[in-house]
């Protein structure tokens, strides 16, 4: 039987794990290719994680947001370009998706205006990274949705309807 952890500042790997009632023992039995010490290394991080690593780990922990988390916090590309996910209620989400694509039906006018030339003048840039706000906002919430329907497969509370 493995030890409980007293460390305070935990990793995601390890609370994720933890979280499952997972010794680092019964995780490397469940994960191909995994070992308990391997495991130790990545949630303290004494060894660089991987892509595959992180993947295997959301598979298994059936965590999904731990792919994003990888993207944005490990990956040196993701830090710049990945839309940060947050797990939230769907109707929470759904009034956030809501409201930005309103706000961006009001822009749309406005973008069209600035975007005509082809170019963006001085006196339309605030303007423009206005919408861009805006477009982020949308782009955040679709992020959020996905993540949700993710969740909601790995939980097993959605399922994928059966093929015909």
């Amino acid at each position: 039987m493995g030890r409980r952890s007293t460390k305070e500042n935990k990793s995601i790997w390890q609370t994720t794990r933890e979280s499952l009632g997972l010794t680092r023992e019964k995780a490397g039995e469940l994960i191909p290719g995994f070992s308990p010490e391997r495991i130790e290394k990545i949630e303290n991080g004494r060894t660089q994680i991987q892509p595959e690593d992180a993947l295997l780990l959301a598979k298994y922990y059936r965590a999904p947001a731990l792919l994003n988390y990888y993207c944005c916090n490990e990956c040196p590309i993701g830090e710049i370009h990945a839309v940060r996910t947050e797990s939230k209620e769907l109707a929470q989400i759904a009034v956030e998706t809501l409201n930005a694509v309103n706000k961006m039906n009001r822009c749309k006018d406005r973008l069209l205006e600035i975007v005509e030339d082809g170019q963006v003048r001085r006196d339309e840039y605030e303007d423009f990274m206005e919408i861009k706000k805006t477009l982020d906002r949308i782009a955040q919430s679709v992020s959020n949705l996905k993540l949700w329907m993710e969740e909601q497969i790995a939980s097993g509370r959605l399922e994928q309807p059966a093929e015909e």
